[in-house]
């Protein structure tokens, strides 16, 4: 019952992983065993779903640059690239992330990938307009409420078709499977207390509701994806003719 009353608001306790002055070997561990949970959870699939969304509104460009802010290790990329191969479409992927650990977690993900550049920066350094599309899969969540305004809309400047916010949902049930998974496959304590609690401090439809009507927005689409998480779409190249917030 505990549990229940806890998840009902978000938490506000920050993450081992926002602070920035610990890392080191235990932070480039803790970047393997989310690459495995990344996959056990399928975490790429909605970030791949909302890219698409935005491109076939953008009238399916061949040419396509993505920034994927808050990155990690980058591994929910890796679907992205094998889309753009069957699409045939000139794909430049942009992969940052604040800590050197996973900058260097991501290039040697990708070292043989010359359609992958990374980078440590941080989001408030993006000039406006820098990237076709703007990504963030699990990065929201690390912000509190009166922040995400003012992070949402930093990621629609620096875009130029939208951005795709692919975030957790703030239920009991993912919270005692990330519990329970993250203790059989990880004793790393980023992994342990980190898991469960990016679950607490995740989202429910009402917040995205709120956020939408905080946000000087062009259409944002969000919608419930397996395995309990959420898509938020934000398109740019909607805006003048259908403002406002959908649900799917």
């Amino acid at each position: 019952m505990s549990v229940l009353r806890s998840i009902q608001r978000r938490a506000e306790e920050p993450e081992l992983m926002d602070d920035f002055t610990i890392g080191g070997a235990a932070l480039r561990e803790a970047l393997h065993h989310l690459r495995l949970l990344n996959r056990i959870f399928g975490a790429s699939a909605p970030t791949l779903y909302g890219v698409k969304r935005l491109w076939l509104d953008a009238g399916k460009p061949r040419k396509l640059t993505i920034l994927d802010i808050g990155c990690g290790s980058g591994d929910v990329n890796a679907h992205l690239l094998r889309w753009a191969d069957r699409n045939r479409i000139e794909l430049q992927l942009v992969l940052i992330d604040i800590t050197e650990e996973a900058c260097e977690e991501a290039r040697l993900y990708f070292q043989n990938e010359p359609r992958v550049q990374v980078r440590k920066d941080d989001l408030f350094s993006l000039p406006e307009a820098c990237a076709d599309i703007i990504t963030g899969t699990q990065f929201v969540h690390h912000f509190a409420a009166d922040e995400l305004p003012g992070v949402v809309d930093k990621m629609l400047k620096a875009s130029r078709l939208g951005v795709v916010i692919n975030d957790i949902h703030r239920h009991w049930i993912p919270w005692a499977a990330v519990w329970l998974v993250t203790r059989m496959l990880s004793t790393n304590r980023y992994i342990l207390h980190d898991g469960p609690l990016s679950v607490a401090k995740g989202f429910r439809s009402a917040d995205w509701q709120h956020l939408g009507k905080t946000l000087d927005t062009p259409e944002m689409f969000y919608a419930w994806r397996p395995l309990f998480r959420y898509v938020v779409v934000l398109n740019k190249t909607r805006s003048n003719s259908n403002n406002g917030v959908e649900q799917g």
